[in-house]
């Protein structure tokens, strides 16, 4: 079995379903008393967050990296990077690294791929639904992506970060999201992407008309795929 290099608290509540996830993918493949070997790095989310705000991505890519690194020298066969947002950074880190980085839109597209769907929606933090890091993933396979307005974008933007990256569910804002959600649907989309690993902490398939893609499943599924290839 290879060795996962996890990077965490961003946020806590998210690499905890990571954990959780990964080491119960190995089991059942393998059975018995097998889980998975890994080594954590948890960052202090308010470092991150922080670096963000001030859109100072290079002093987070240097937090990276140097976690990544310590990681491999620790023995850690491919990074995980336990969030969407932080993979506006993964190509730049892999290029650093002489071990993967497994990257959660490449891993999403797959799965998309698998069901024909042409057209999605995102949601996901305001740098997820944004920028281009994701989504170029997605139109390098011919699949179009649609986000949310503007008000929209800014009410997932702000529950993430005071909400869910906290553990806090509201009704309330699970029927908001679920307004937002069909929105989409209205607009074309044929399956939604859970593009932050806290969101499906509120929405899980049957609040939902079409299919979605809860990336935090499929990216731990392939660092399974990974660990026991």
């Amino acid at each position: 079995m290879k060795t996962l290099g996890l990077i965490g608290g961003i946020s806590w509540v998210s690499t905890a379903d990571y954990y959780k996830l990964i080491n119960e993918g190995v089991n059942e493949k393998l059975g018995g008393i097998n889980f998975a070997k890994c080594i954590i790095h948890s960052f202090n989310y308010a470092d991150i967050i922080r670096n963000n705000n001030n859109n100072d991505w290079e002093s987070t890519f240097i937090m990276l990296s140097e976690a990544c690194e310590n990681l491999q020298q620790s023995g850690a066969e491919a990074i995980v990077l336990c969030a969407n947002t932080m993979h506006l950074l993964a190509d730049r880190i892999e290029e650093k690294m002489s071990i993967p980085v497994i990257h959660i839109a490449t891993e999403t597209t797959k799965e998309i791929k698998k069901l024909n769907l042409s057209k999605v929606g995102l949601l996901g933090t305001k740098f997820t639904m944004e920028l281009d890091f994701f989504t170029s993933k997605l139109s390098n396979e011919n699949i179009e992506t649609c986000i949310p307005e503007q008000e929209d974008r800014d009410f997932i933007q702000d529950t993430i970060y005071h909400e869910l990256g906290k553990g806090i569910i509201s009704s309330d804002t699970k029927q908001r999201y679920i307004n937002i959600i069909n929105k989409l649907i209205e607009n074309g989309a044929e399956g939604i992407i859970l593009g932050c690993t806290e969101i499906p902490l509120l929405i899980q398939q049957e609040d939902v008309a079409v299919p979605i893609f809860d990336t935090a499943i499929i990216h731990s599924a392939a660092a399974v795929a990974f660990a026991l290839s």
